[in-house]
């Protein structure tokens, strides 16, 4: 690595651009690329700022032991990335002098119709999370000072919550879910939402044990197609029956604690406002059960609407009917 002192004042002072491809797995509305992948975009994009300026993520777990988390990722989407599209992302340092996490504005432009357009616009904030494991890291040497204020020995510290009742029916298998669940049944009491547990798989799990910031994003994008599909208004049926798709426009997770490998993952959706028949914001919150009691280790909002897709890249947005209104207010849709 480059003198480790420039490095990080590069890292939270100097601008980088660089151009990316989108994944071809996002691509599941037509060529448009859904917001999980446009949020991994951004993802990428903070992790080669810091390649670039001299402070790669992999040298500073290979070396030091610390493992780059992203804790808080927002976007808004003000249309659509599509899979042709080489997209340049400007990653602007925010860290504040008191920060003790590296911030960034992100924003992605895009080519339509032969000029530059603004497509995206986002926050970012990470994290260097120290592994004290030594059967991991034999040669690994003391951290320098100056990555101090970033460093964190857990991510977040969520306090002890509500004590649940005990967890009900057999052990779940690695990725296996439930809908029905007494700690379930306590969190989702008065909420207009869905929840489920899912025990967590290694797939969705980095630096051996804990879930991170793209795993979040696909419980978000589960959460909203088990929430529709428990209101009889999946996101199927609309498809074939209207060739409707959900359209996000904003989005926001914030992890607050560590979950981790084979523990199980408590997920809440929850409506939270509807503007008109147009858009709807829910809030998703994830927690564990350690020694009885709940503890919260992520949040976050996702806001959708509906749109229709021609052409592979052509969207419309569409006001949805008393139908759907109903279904997201709380009572359940045709079918269910």
């Amino acid at each position: 690595m480059a003198d480790i002192d420039t490095a990080v004042k590069n890292v939270v002072t100097e601008t980088t651009t660089v151009s990316l491809t989108p994944g071809y797995e996002g691509a599941n509305i037509g060529t448009y690329i859904g917001f999980k992948h446009v949020n991994y975009l951004i993802e990428k994009a903070v992790i080669e700022h810091f390649r670039r300026q001299g402070l790669p993520v992999g040298g500073l777990y290979e070396r030091y032991g610390l493992g780059f988390d992203l804790i808080d990722l927002e976007a808004r989407l003000r249309g659509g990335v599509f899979v042709d599209d080489e997209a340049t992302l400007e990653v602007k340092p925010v860290t504040g002098d008191d920060d003790t996490a590296f911030r960034f504005k992100v924003t992605i432009t895009v080519l339509r119709d032969g000029e530059p357009k603004k497509i995206v616009t986002a926050s970012a904030a990470a994290v260097l999370r120290r592994d004290e494991d030594d059967r991991r890291l034999p040669g690994r040497v003391p951290a320098p000072a100056v990555l101090d204020r970033f460093t964190v020995t857990a991510l977040g510290a969520p306090e002890p919550g509500e004590a649940v009742p005990a967890a009900g029916g057999d052990r779940l298998p690695s990725g296996g879910s439930a809908d029905r669940d007494p700690v379930l049944d306590r969190i989702l009491a008065g909420r207009n939402g869905y929840g489920w547990k899912f025990r967590i798989p290694y797939p969705y799990v980095h630096f051996f044990s804990r879930m991170h910031m793209s795993a979040y994003l696909r419980q978000m994008e589960e959460a909203k197609h088990r929430f529709v599909d428990a209101r009889g208004i999946s996101i199927g049926a609309q498809l074939a029956e209207r060739n409707w798709i959900p359209a996000v426009t904003h989005s926001r997770i914030e992890i607050l604690g560590e979950a981790l490998l084979e523990e199980d993952l408590y997920t809440v959706y929850t409506v939270e406002s509807i503007f008109k028949n147009l858009l709807y914001t829910a809030r998703m919150d994830c927690y564990v059960v350690r020694d009885g009691r709940l503890f919260q280790v992520a949040t976050g909002v996702i806001t959708h609407g509906y749109g229709v897709v021609e052409d592979g890249n052509q969207a419309r947005v569409v006001s949805w009917d008393d139908r759907i209104d109903r279904a997201l207010k709380g009572a359940p849709g045709e079918g269910a």
